[in-house]
């Protein structure tokens, strides 16, 4: 009977450890969403070689913290890291999820809200007030700051100057104008040139966004998930202004990006009302040096719109895995304090930071030759600061889907106020 007692309290033993062990396996699997733990290596996704993966290898370069850990950079496509995020962080697992990601500012509060544990908060690590105020409402949730606001998407006014001369006009003319003045100024360029003023392709309404961020407005509220369509003043100016634009017959229609760019490369348009991150495509065309300038973006003609908007634009992000302190540490002392990080990244990549400190270096001050001399980053940086701060919410690009096809329902004659009530019946019975 001692035997067996003995024998008895031997197995319990093995099977109370086993199942510590088996415990302990399983926290430091799932062990990103609490505690810390010291890493050597720390991963980052993002899109784009010559752009935002180009931006992480300067950022190691330049990184002056303590730190003692490898930074592993790796590409991937936005449509991609959208996926392996949704997979990812909806299964509860953090098993192969990076420790940096760079989001979409448009798709940022879907994850944000979504998924806020996932997400290390940068609050105490980062000066939410040294970066442009119009990215924090982006990058923040719930009275925490997640991101750490990158480039700017602010929006301008592409102009040919010799286009403007030729129908009467100078760069003074279209600098702070409204889109009504804008289109009449565009049927005068095309009466005198014959060139149009500018692209449209019918299944992007990027020209929507920049319209209605003038004047600080969405398609939705405040809380950024209820569709704001039918009652939004600002929306139904933009798609009156819209139709004017294609009424005036100053637009050339192009149907994707290779049509875009060709459309100002060969001359064919006017005009250019897009985000600066243009500026490389636009001096494609070496021979229009010194033909090219830009201005503010008109803004819609209501009370309360500025001359400023945006297009696109994105952000870092932590996730809440293994290594997070190191993550925030490589962002503090990179994207998130170094002045001189954001002067590379505009002489050697072209991209303009977001970062309000940056914009008092010399490359930000520098005059471009193909621009006739004129300081352009820093005229983009200046207007990155009156860029009105919206809440993309949860649902822009599903929202547009549906905004796309109440459009040509609308340029073929049926009246707006029915358009809008259809695609905010739609938003709110496929957003539910």
């Amino acid at each position: 009977m001692k035997k067996f007692y003995l024998m008895l309290m031997l197995v319990v033993g093995m099977v109370v450890l086993a199942a510590c062990s088996s415990g302990d396996e399983e926290a430091s699997e799932d062990s990103g969403s609490e505690g810390s733990s010291s890493v050597d290596t720390i991963t980052a996704w993002a899109w784009d070689p010559a752009f935002n993966i180009a931006a992480l290898e300067k950022a190691k370069e330049a990184y002056d913290g303590d730190g003692e850990y490898e930074v592993e950079v790796i590409e991937n496509a936005q449509d991609d890291i959208i996926q392996k995020l949704n997979t990812g962080l909806s299964s509860g697992t953090t098993k192969g999820m990076p420790n940096i990601v760079l989001i979409e500012d448009y798709r940022a509060q879907s994850f944000l809200q979504a998924y806020p544990d996932s997400f290390y908060p940068l609050t105490d690590v980062i000066n939410s007030e040294d970066f442009a105020e119009y990215k924090i409402a982006t990058t923040s949730y719930d009275g925490e700051q997640y991101g750490v606001p990158f480039d700017t998407g602010v929006a301008g006014l592409y102009v040919r100057t010799d286009y403007l001369e030729e129908a009467g006009y100078t760069v003074e003319d279209v600098t702070n104008i409204t889109w009504d003045e804008y289109i009449e100024i565009g049927k005068s360029v095309k009466e005198a040139t014959g060139k149009n003023m500018l692209t449209m392709d019918p299944n992007d309404l990027a020209p929507i966004r920049m319209m209605i961020q003038t004047n600080g407005s969405w398609y939705v509220d405040e809380d950024g998930s209820t569709p704001n369509i039918a009652e939004n003043e600002t929306l139904v100016k933009a798609f009156e202004t819209y139709k004017k634009m294609m009424e005036a017959d100053i637009t050339k229609v192009v149907s994707d990006w290779s049509q875009f760019v060709g459309a100002f490369n060969s001359g064919d348009v006017a005009s250019v009302p897009t985000g600066n991150w243009i500026t490389p495509s636009v001096k494609q065309a070496a021979e229009q040096s010194g033909q090219w300038a830009v201005v503010p973006m008109p803004r819609l003609d209501m009370d309360g719109a500025v001359n400023a908007s945006n297009l696109g634009g994105s952000s870092w992000y932590v996730l809440n895995v293994d290594g997070k302190e190191e993550a925030a540490d490589f962002m503090l002392n990179t994207f998130g304090s170094n002045p001189d990080l954001y002067q590379t990244l505009v002489k050697d990549i072209g991209a303009i930071g977001t970062y309000s400190a940056a914009a008092e270096g010399d490359a930000f001050a520098a005059e471009d030759e193909f621009f006739n001399g004129q300081t352009i980053i820093a005229d983009f940086s200046k207007w990155t600061e009156e860029i009105p701060g919206v809440n993309y919410g949860l649902h822009t690009y599903a929202i547009e889907d549906i905004l796309v096809t109440g459009m040509q329902d609308y340029l073929n004659g049926t009246e707006l106020e029915t358009v809008l009530e259809n695609v905010q019946g739609q938003a709110e019975a496929q957003l539910k």
